[in-house]
């Protein structure tokens, strides 16, 4: 039997890092990645600088940065919360590590200690290069590879073990998966340079199904380092580039996923509708940040749905590859 206490540890963490990841995106979209211009510090205090005296040694410190408390206390929540994240996941590989039972994965948590002490580095260079966004999508990922591989972890130690997918299962699981991990890669380069709106209306992009688009410097992934990229640099081709493959992703994303629920309904698995109904909200979250032009609670629920979606994804391959699939 699995242990219990990691398994109670591990969920915990999961609910953690998906607070984190929604507070990152939050903090992403409200344009306050730069709300504190130092790290790990804010204006090189431990907290946000609000009395006056506070404000004036900030703007001393960077004369470039004026301070702004909402945008500066979103960050260092974000902050706060990752750190707590961090705490617990070594908590959790030293409880792995202690036990070193047969029934206790070991690499899982060593690897997620790895991963947030990267992911930390990550936090730290988003601020120092001025959200470069290399930087910026690479952090995104490796939260979203955070909070996945803790739920893996969380499937490793016996939650979900009812759950029963079969083996026809494996192929459309493992490439609807493959898809999505892409297509949220695609999403973080859209975020992160500032092209959710390049196209203002949908389904076509400019009144035009194939509109004037830059692939050459949309898909640039040297762009150097220097500048600040807070609401981005690439002209508007180049935006309306990144924009149109997102769409284009979310069709793939559509047929894959579609795929794979319409196999999981014919293999009568429990996991079909909640991978058919996040999917459907997903599609309409997407579309309605273009409608609704980008609130930001729509686009930050854009963002948590995504994980969410991701999660029923490893769940599934979980299921298909190592859970003792059923046989049709």
């Amino acid at each position: 039997m699995a242990d219990k206490t990691l398994l109670r540890l591990a969920k915990f963490a999961v609910a953690l890092a998906a607070v984190v990841v929604v507070l990152g995106a939050y903090t992403r979209l409200a344009d306050a990645g730069l709300g504190c211009p130092d790290w790990p510090g804010c204006y090189g205090f431990f907290s946000v600088p609000e009395t006056a005296e506070e404000v004036l040694v900030a703007e001393t410190r960077f004369p470039g940065a004026p301070v702004e408390p909402a945008k500066a206390w979103w960050e260092m929540v974000h902050r706060y919360f990752a750190t707590s994240l961090g705490l617990v996941v070594l908590i959790i590989a030293g409880t792995a590590f202690a036990k070193r039972a047969p029934t206790v994965p070991l690499k899982l948590p060593l690897a997620l200690l790895v991963l947030v002490i990267v992911q930390g580095a990550f936090g730290a260079w988003t601020v120092t290069l001025k959200l470069w966004p290399q930087v910026v999508t690479a952090h995104l990922l490796g939260g979203f590879a955070t909070l996945s591989l803790l739920w893996l972890l969380c499937l490793r130690l016996g939650s979900g073990s009812s759950w029963q997918v079969g083996l026809s299962a494996r192929t459309p699981a493992l490439i609807a998966l493959v898809v999505l991990i892409v297509q949220i890669t695609i999403g973080g380069w859209v975020s992160s340079n500032y092209a959710a709106l390049a196209c203002p209306d949908f389904p076509q992009c400019h009144g035009v199904w194939v509109p004037e688009m830059d692939l050459a410097q949309g898909l640039n992934f040297a762009q150097s380092v220097g500048p600040s990229y807070l609401g981005g640099i690439m002209d508007s081709e180049a935006r309306v580039a990144i924009q149109v493959i997102h769409r284009l992703g979310a069709v793939a994303a559509l047929i894959a996923i579609g795929w794979l629920g319409v196999r999981l309904l014919q293999t009568g698995s429990i996991l079909a509708w909640p991978v058919i109904g996040v999917l459907a909200v997903q599609l309409l979250l997407g579309i309605a940040n273009v409608v609704l032009v980008l609130p930001l609670v729509n686009a930050t629920l854009h963002n948590a749905f995504a994980a969410v979606l991701l999660l029923g994804l490893v769940t599934v391959n979980y299921r298909a590859y190592r859970g003792r699939p059923t046989v049709e």
